[in-house]
């Protein structure tokens, strides 16, 4: 396994392995309609191109297969963090965190942690601090604001 930052020509992968993810992960937490609205598989790959680069993400790689991937911005905000829907439970999104954590100066980290990630945050020892509602294409999805401090 190799952890590498992102690169433009990753932007088609990771959008695929992050709609792959959703609809198969988290299906035990979200309605398929939730589903569909929260990764509707037609993403703006210029914006994600745009915040990707912009932010620290690191490329979980194997083989050439993109396995995972995970962006956090210099406030320390965390965007995203996802781990192919076949490599679940490997350490691949621990070893992520690790990375993204450590390459902010910020004096604590926050995220929206879906109802299926809360745990795996919980156990880094990120705090819940309030469930959040978000709309997504006129569907209402849960999500929980966590931070951890340093």
């Amino acid at each position: 396994m190799v952890y590498r930052k992102y690169r433009p020509s990753d932007c088609e992968k990771i959008a695929e392995l992050f709609y792959q993810t959703v609809h198969s992960v988290n299906q035990k937490d979200y309605t398929p309609e939730q589903l569909d609205a929260w990764a509707t598989g037609q993403v703006d790959l210029v914006q994600w191109n745009r915040t990707l680069s912009d932010h620290y993400t690191v490329v979980a790689e194997e083989d050439g297969a993109i396995l995972g991937f995970g962006d956090i911005a210099e406030d320390g905000y965390l965007d995203r963090l996802y781990v192919h829907k076949d490599h679940q439970g490997q350490g691949i999104a621990t070893a992520l965190c690790d990375r993204l954590e450590r390459s902010v100066g910020a004096q604590s980290i926050a995220t929206y942690a879906s109802i299926t990630a809360r745990p795996f945050f919980e156990k880094r020892g990120y705090q819940t601090v309030k469930p959040n509602q978000v709309e997504r294409n006129g569907v209402r999805l849960t999500n929980y604001l966590m931070k951890k401090d340093f």
